[in-house]
């Protein structure tokens, strides 16, 4: 391929930049408008996974021992796998929420000044 296939860069549509003038200004939005259940969504999970274990009134007795580990000390080390899946489906909430307004950003979908462009109200 030569280089007189390729377009000039000058010609090239960048990304994210407002229609017609090709390069993107300050006011260029990069991400579309957000919604807010994947962050509420997202909050509450992690919110568990942090306040849970912190409530030993939960979890500050012996019985049922587990291979005769008492429940207080199982019980804490059960949570290490629960946090981790709690914290991994929050993080995959909100990277697919960004992945979504980059993507409504870059199709056009909002005008430079953040407000739909197709009349649209946010939410």
């Amino acid at each position: 391929m030569s280089h007189q296939d390729r377009p000039d860069p000058k010609q090239r549509p960048v990304p994210g930049a407002p229609p017609g003038t090709g390069r993107p200004t300050r006011n260029t939005a990069t991400r579309g408008p957000a919604r807010r259940a994947p962050y509420v969504v997202a909050g509450v999970l992690l919110s568990l996974a942090i306040l849970f274990p912190l409530m030993p009134q939960t979890y500050s007795f012996n019985a049922p021992a587990l291979g005769g580990m008492p429940f207080f000390y199982w019980y804490q080390l059960l949570w290490v796998p629960i946090s981790a899946g709690l914290s991994g489906v929050a993080y995959w909430l909100v990277t697919t929420e960004d992945r979504r307004r980059r993507a409504a950003a870059r199709a056009g979908a909002i005008e430079p000044d953040g407000e739909a462009a197709n009349g649209d109200e946010r939410p």
